[in-house]
C-alpha cells in the first residue's frame, strides 16, 4: 500500500477527489500514508477516523484526507465545513465515501482494495478528467 500509494502521488493533479473503498483494515489508510510519502511529507500520518479530516500542506499543494467511518448522517458533515474543504483546489482522499451519500461530487479516482489472504488486490479507476491531472 505504501508503494502503491508513493508510485501514485506523482501522477496526481492538485484538484482531485479519490474515493478510498474497502473493508475495515484493507489498507485505505496505508495507501493515504503512503501518497502523502510521495508527495514528500515525513511527519506522522494519523487516520483522521475520530477527526473527520486531516489536513496536510505542501508548497505546491494541499491534500485533505478524509475519514467517514463514524458518520451515521451525511448531514453530519455539514459540522465540518465539507461543502468549503471539498470546493478547495487539493488532493481528497475519502474513506468511507458510501457513508456520506449525496453530500459528495463524482471522483476523479475510485481505489477500491480488498483483502486476499495475507495480500491485497487494488483496482484503480480514473472515473473522470481531473481539473490539472
Amino acid at each position: 500500500m505504501l508503494a502503491y500509494g508513493a508510485a501514485l502521488a506523482p501522477l496526481l493533479g492538485s484538484d482531485e477527489l479519490i474515493f478510498l473503498e474497502g473493508e475495515m483494515g484493507a489498507g485505505k489508510t496505508t495507501l493515504a500514508r503512503g501518497i502523502l510519502r510521495g508527495l514528500g511529507f515525513n511527519g506522522h500520518v494519523k487516520s483522521p477516523t475520530y477527526t473527520l479530516v486531516e489536513p496536510y500542506e505542501f508548497a505546491a499543494i494541499h491534500v485533505y484526507h478524509f475519514d467517514f467511518y463514524r458518520i451515521r448522517d451525511p448531514e453530519e458533515l455539514e459540522y465540518i465545513g465539507l461543502d468549503d474543504l471539498l470546493g478547495e483546489r487539493a488532493i481528497k482522499l475519502i474513506e468511507w465515501p458510501e457513508k456520506a451519500l449525496g453530500r459528495l461530487p463524482p471522483p476523479q479516482r475510485v481505489i477500491r482494495i480488498s483483502v486476499q489472504g495475507a495480500g491485497r488486490v487494488i483496482e484503480h479507476q480514473q472515473v473522470a478528467t481531473g481539473n490539472d491531472g
